[in-house]
Formats: structure tokens, C-alpha cells, sequence
């Protein structure tokens, strides 16, 4: 079959192609026969019905229009085979010519994904961030796991910093209570993080029984607009408090929490995790750094079917606007996508490049992304296997995507702490 291709844009393509007599007679006959074979008409057995009476019954359009459903469908695919096209959407069909009712030639428009033509991926240049595990670090992640064994051990005197609150508060913009200022009976440890500037040093220094106004000021960078920049008072009593009593560090407590003897080898078992999660999170930073100078260094255009598909997921993730979220559905949708059209570009490089490089999936890295799903959700690989389904070319496809961002991270130029070349790996 010969078809011809014209293209209408960067990425949406007119495939015209024919459809022959004998292919539509031969689906005809299919459709004929698998029609016929619960028809009953007087004089005929059941299935044993002649195409002439069948049609002069039913209609001869009855089998044109069913073999048409399934002829063009297949001579279709053949052109887009014949020109290597990858459509992104469902092709919208047009008789060019037909012949007693029969189509002869037909138009199928179609985006299509872009055609991409790789610059440099290789040698890129990029800093390494940090990745070293100072002491500050690994004493930090002890007194983590010293205050999951914690005491909490009631106290009458002045609130301090550190302490365990039990709190009620309203909040005021002026006269006015606003959303999320209002709580009864919290308790919450007192740390200036957690809260507004300003709300938990209020609050140390007061008694329990004690109720006092504690203006604040919001950040002007608050996430929530309607409060941003915003003099506010919250109203808060004091009515417990809890200190918290860390255990000993001590080789008790190394035994107490983990499998290491001492407390010497526990800030050590703590060193090499930390140490691994920061070689990690440096290798993400780096990876996202090339991502950037790649997104930068390609220009191609985007189907309009990719981008609003990729706008549809990011909305579902985000779940339903926020109550202050004044702007349009289609406000939000214009919003979101110069990320989307990022999301997308950056997923066909990864494709274009891990296609240039041969990077595939192999039997052993999907068994071993297997083994790793299988020890987190504490099920058999076999269940986990089954469990994907479908979504295991998925988890090929992440593995794929996986590969070739280590693959980019070491064949670049990185820059380390010290400030020469080095290799990333």
C-alpha cells in the first residue's frame, strides 16, 4: 500500500491512503460470516442463511459499513507504519473518494509526537552540591531517634522552647477570625519553625492557666495569599505543659534502638545511611541541573493533545483548588502549562537520548525494582508482579528514565566542593 504524507505542522501530519476493492470484498465476507451466524430466517437453518437473502433482508450497507469499521482502522496503522510516525491522539477520518457508497481514498489528520534531533548531551557541565555528612548531621539523626524514646514528664513552670504544649488560640486580622487560626486543646511542641514568626516566643515565658494576646506578623512569602503580609493577634491559653526527657546516648541505647553493640557504631551505621540518602539527594540536584541546560539546548514543538493531557494529571495530583483560589478553571489550566510543556519535553529527550544509547530495561533491573517494591510493601515478588499488571511497562519505563539521567550525570563534566573537574559516578 502507498500512502502519502503532508505535513500541516511541526506536529500534526495529513496521511491520505487508499482502500482497494478487494480489501473491502474479503471484510465484507468476514462480516457476512460473522454476521450470519445467529441469524434466522424461514426456509434457512440458523447460520445457514445465503448473503443474497442476508442482504436483500438486512441491507448490503450492513456488511459495507461493517467492513468499512474495520478496514480502515488497519490500512491506517499501514501508513502510519510507512512514514514511522507516532500518533498521540485518535486520527480524525475524512472520504476523499468513494465508489456506489463505498469508500475509495480517505484522509486521516492526526497530531503526531515531534520529530527531535539530539545536540549535545554529553560532557555537559555542572556543580555537584554538596554531599559531605558533617558531625552536626549524624548527632542530629541521634537525638532524632532519642526523641522517639523520649518521656514526656509534666512540669509547672514557665513555658520554654523545646516543651510540649497543650493550647488553645484564636487568631485576628483586626476584629476578624480567619481560616485555620482557631484550635481547642492542641498540643504541639514548641518550636519557632513550626509556626508564624513570633507565635511560639509569645508563648514561652507564660504559665499554664495563663491566657495572653500574642500579635504576629505573616510572612509576606505565606502560602496563603489572603493572609500574606498580614499584623494578626492570637489569643492563646496555656493549659499544660510537658517536658520532654531524652534517654542516655549511651551503648544501652545504641542496643535499644538498632543492632549495633555500641554507641560508637551506631554514629557510624548513622554516617554511611546519611551518607548514602546525600549521595543521592546530590545526584538528583545534578541530574536536574543537566535536565535544565538540555530543556534549554532543544526546541521542538509540542502536540497540544500531550500538553493538555499532562495539565489534566498535574490538576488530578493537586486535587480540588483551594477555597481562596479565586481564578477561572481555565486560569488555573494557563498556569500550569509551561510546567506541563517542561514535564513533556524533558520526558522525550530522556526517551530520544536513552534511544540513541541503546538503554533498555533488562530482565535483571526490572527483577531487582521488583525485589526492592516486594521488601517495601512486605509482599512476594510474584504478588507485587501481579499487582502491576499493565503498569509494569511503567515500571520499565521508569527504570529506563533512571538509566539514562545516571548515564548524562556520568559522561558530564561535574564540579565538585573543590572546584576542578571531576567525574560524577
Amino acid at each position: 500500500m502507498t500512502s502519502t504524507l503532508t505535513r500541516l505542522a511541526p506536529t500534526q501530519v495529513a496521511l491520505e491512503f487508499s482502500i482497494t476493492d478487494r480489501e473491502l470484498a474479503e471484510a465484507e465476507e468476514r462480516a457476512f460470516r460473522r454476521l450470519s451466524k445467529d441469524v434466522r430466517l424461514p426456509g434457512f437453518r440458523k447460520g445457514k442463511v445465503p448473503r443474497k437473502i442476508f442482504e436483500q433482508t438486512y441491507g448490503s450497507e450492513t456488511l459495507t459499513t461493517q467492513a468499512v469499521d474495520e478496514v480502515v482502522p488497519e490500512v491506517y496503522a499501514k501508513a502510519v507504519r510507512e512514514h514511522d510516525l507516532e500518533p498521540v491522539e485518535r486520527p480524525k477520518i475524512e472520504i476523499l473518494e468513494e465508489n456506489g457508497g463505498r469508500p475509495t481514498r480517505l484522509k486521516a489528520t492526526v497530531e503526531v509526537r515531534p520529530e527531535i534531533v539530539l545536540g549535545q548531551y554529553k560532557g555537559l557541565k555542572a556543580s555537584r552540591p554538596p554531599s559531605a555528612v558533617s558531625d552536626e548531621d549524624v548527632e542530629g539523626s541521634l537525638k532524632t531517634l532519642a526523641k522517639e524514646r523520649a518521656t514526656l514528664v509534666p512540669v509547672e513552670r514557665a513555658a520554654q522552647l523545646s516543651d510540649l504544649a497543650t493550647l488553645d488560640y484564636e487568631g485576628k486580622i483586626g476584629d476578624t477570625p480567619f481560616e485555620g487560626g482557631t484550635a481547642t486543646g492542641q498540643t504541639t511542641e514548641l518550636d519557632e519553625g513550626r509556626f508564624v514568626p513570633g507565635f511560639v516566643a509569645g508563648i514561652v515565658g507564660m504559665q499554664p492557666g495563663e491566657t495572653k494576646n500574642v500579635p504576629v506578623r505573616f510572612p509576606d512569602e505565606y502560602p496563603a495569599q489572603e493572609l500574606a503580609g498580614k499584623d494578626a493577634v492570637f489569643t492563646i491559653t496555656l493549659h499544660e505543659l510537658k517536658e520532654i526527657e531524652l534517654p542516655a546516648l549511651d551503648d544501652d541505647f545504641a542496643k535499644a534502638v538498632s543492632s549495633n553493640a555500641t554507641l560508637d557504631e551506631l554514629r557510624a551505621d548513622l554516617r554511611r545511611r546519611l551518607e548514602v540518602v546525600s549521595e543521592a539527594r546530590s545526584r538528583r540536584v545534578l541530574g536536574n541541573a543537566l535536565m535544565t541546560q538540555l530543556l534549554a539546548a532543544h526546541e521542538f514543538a509540542l502536540p497540544a493533545t500531550m500538553v493538555e493531557g499532562e495539565v489534566d494529571r498535574i490538576l488530578e495530583d493537586a486535587g480540588p483548588p483551594a477555597a481562596q483560589d479565586e481564578r477561572t478553571a481555565e486560569e488555573r489550566r494557563s498556569a500550569l502549562r509551561p510546567e506541563a510543556e517542561s514535564r513533556i519535553k524533558a520526558g522525550l529527550l530522556i526517551e530520544a537520548i536513552a534511544k540513541a544509547e541503546k538503554i533498555a530495561a533488562t530482565p535483571a533491573d526490572v527483577a531487582s525494582e521488583l525485589e526492592v517494591l516486594a521488601r517495601r510493601y512486605g509482599q512476594p515478588v510474584a504478588r507485587i508482579r501481579q499487582a502491576l499488571g499493565n503498569n509494569l511497562l511503567s515500571l520499565m519505563d521508569g527504570i529506563v528514565r533512571n538509566k539514562t539521567l545516571e548515564f548524562l550525570i556520568d559522561n558530564a563534566e561535574v564540579v565538585g566542593d573543590e572546584e576542578t573537574p571531576r567525574s560524577a559516578s
